[in-house]
C-alpha cells in the first residue's frame, strides 16, 4: 500500500504560483498548440464567410456584419497574431530540426524573439490594412 505520509513536498506540477514556475519552453509549446487550433478555427470561420457570400444577400451581411463588429474584429486580430506567432515559432522549430538553438540561453533569446517577432508584425501588418 502507499505510504499516506508523504511529508511537505508538492502534489502536483500545476500548482502554478509558489510550487511551480513556468518556464519559456512550455509556454512557448502550448502557444504553439493553442494558436495551431487558432488558426483552424480561424480557417473554419473564413469558410463559413466565403459561404455566406456565395448564398444569398441577406445571409452575407449576417455575416459580414458579425465578422466587422468589435467582437468579429477582436478574432480576427487574434487570429492574425496567432498567424504570426505559429510563422515565426514553426522557423524556430526549424533551426531546431537542424541541430541549432538547443543551449539554454539561445532557447529562451530565440523564445522572446518569437514572440516580440510576432507583435511586431501584427502590428505592421494592422497599420497596413488600416492606412496602407
Amino acid at each position: 500500500m502507499a505510504d499516506v505520509n508523504r511529508g511537505n513536498r508538492p502534489l502536483s506540477p500545476f500548482m502554478i504560483g509558489s510550487v511551480y514556475r513556468p518556464q519559456i519552453t512550455s509556454v512557448m509549446s502550448i502557444l504553439h498548440r493553442l494558436t495551431g487550433i487558432g488558426i483552424g478555427l480561424t480557417g473554419v470561420l473564413v469558410v463559413w464567410w466565403f459561404l455566406a457570400a456565395s448564398t444569398s444577400p441577406y445571409y452575407f451581411d449576417f455575416a459580414d456584419g458579425l465578422l466587422t463588429s468589435w467582437i468579429g474584429n477582436l478574432i480576427l486580430f487574434l487570429a492574425l497574431v496567432s498567424l504570426w506567432y505559429h510563422f515565426f515559432n514553426g522557423i524556430r522549430h526549424l533551426f531546431w530540426d537542424a541541430g541549432k538553438g538547443f543551449e539554454l540561453g539561445q532557447v529562451r533569446t530565440t523564445g522572446i524573439a518569437t514572440a516580440v517577432a510576432a507583435g511586431v508584425m501584427s502590428i505592421v501588418t494592422i497599420t497596413i490594412a488600416l492606412w496602407g
